[in-house]
């Protein structure tokens, strides 16, 4: 056994047992039981899982705060990384032994959205939070030991020793990559880093707000730095977080508890009439309205990274746009996974953005409910469980 990893001409094509932190209930602590892990099916990959880290998704999952996402018992995780350990009928681009991360906003290069240059999403493995079993036959991949299935998460299912995942979600990467680092590409860093990228493509000596400094609002920090945005403001109520800010990009703090006048006003004011780009990251409509009142007229651009709980609308009236700003959205920072996620892996290992600064806390997999308190006590940016 080598990094955890079975040896994989014992265990291919079998049912592997091992142990998964299994959620049955919202907010119902999770439970560190040994499942059953069935062998990938055409167009699958079965993976160990070496390093998982927590995501506020995760925490909202469960939480339960969308009633119609809920799914029990399930396996939560979608940040991680591992190795392959076996790879079911029809995968070529992945085999035993490859050093991968799995995403949840998959790429099968088949489809009309795939063969798209305009959008990352997919028809076939692209995010849907209400899929709870594998596309080929509609089952899960996980048991209990008495036979009761778990339900499948975002596409990855990462709180287990070993996962199932669709082969289009998963990325090969450098084995000279730290795994423990490019864990953080799965989900948090990618989105953020990305939408300043990507979706906004910041420019050098422009200006920006971002809301909400967990892991996605501090990689957009470290993205807008990386292309040489001049002002960087950071918004957000809990003052503990100014300090990695500061470390990661953010050249100026507002919390809102500070000011008796909207913070739009405050940004306005500091800036000369807005910033040209702000960041919603917190998952909060009264935000969102503003970050978008923040940014300057004319030619101001909103990104919504937040997860935003239903039924709630976009907070503002069609004529506040004929004001030339813009809103949009982004999945994934507008990665197209496979494509494209390995050459931002090897950007990162040169130094382009500092993923050490992500993480925060590090912890054996047996203690996933203290690294959930973690987060909930907004302790933690990114706290690394080591399987």
């Amino acid at each position: 056994m080598e990094n955890g990893l079975r040896n994989p001409s014992e265990t291919t094509g079998k049912v592997i047992t091992c142990k998964a932190a299994i959620t049955w209930g919202p907010g119902e602590p999770f439970v560190m039981e040994e499942v059953r892990v069935d062998p990938p099916q055409k167009m699958e990959v079965r993976i160990k899982i070496l390093f998982t880290s927590i995501c506020h998704t995760d925490l909202s999952a469960w939480q339960g705060e969308n009633e119609a996402q809920r799914a029990y018992p399930r396996i939560l995780g979608h940040e991680a990384s591992g190795i392959v350990e076996s790879v079911g009928e029809g995968v070529m681009d992945i085999k035993k032994g490859d050093h991968v991360v799995p995403i949840f906003n998959g790429e099968c290069g088949d489809c009309l959205y795939c063969k798209c240059e305009k959008t990352n999403m997919c028809e076939r493995a692209g995010v849907d939070p209400f899929m709870t079993v594998m596309v080929n036959d509609g089952k899960s991949r996980f048991s209990c030991k008495e036979g009761k299935p778990i339900f499948h998460f975002l596409n990855t299912s990462t709180f287990s020793e070993y996962t199932v995942v669709e082969s289009a979600c998963v990325v090969k990467i450098d084995p000279d990559a730290s795994l423990k680092t490019m864990t953080l590409l799965s989900c948090g860093v990618s989105t953020g880093v990305g939408a300043a990228w990507n979706i906004a493509n910041v420019r050098a000596g422009s200006t920006v707000a971002i809301f909400g400094l967990g892991a996605v609002g501090l990689a957009v920090a470290e993205g807008a730095r990386a292309r040489g945005a001049t002002k960087i403001i950071g918004v957000d109520i809990n003052p503990n977080k100014f300090i990695k800010g500061r470390a990661m990009g953010i050249t100026d703090t507002i919390n809102p508890r500070d000011f008796e006048k909207p913070v739009h006003e405050c940004i306005r004011e500091m800036t000369g009439g807005g910033v040209d780009y702000s960041f919603e990251c917190a998952g909060i409509s009264e935000v969102l309205r503003e970050a978008f009142l923040s940014t300057h007229e004319g030619w101001g651009l909103t990104v919504i990274l937040g997860i935003h709980t239903s039924p709630k609308l976009l907070p503002l009236h069609p004529m506040e746009l004929f004001t030339g700003r813009v809103i949009i959205a982004s999945v994934f920072g507008g990665f197209k996974g496979k494509t494209q996620l390995p050459n931002f892996a090897k950007e990162c290992m040169q130094g382009v953005v500092n993923l050490e600064e992500f993480i925060t806390h590090e912890l054996p997999f047996e203690k996933i409910n203290e690294a959930f308190q973690l987060l909930i006590d907004g302790k933690s940016v990114r706290c690394m469980l080591h399987l």
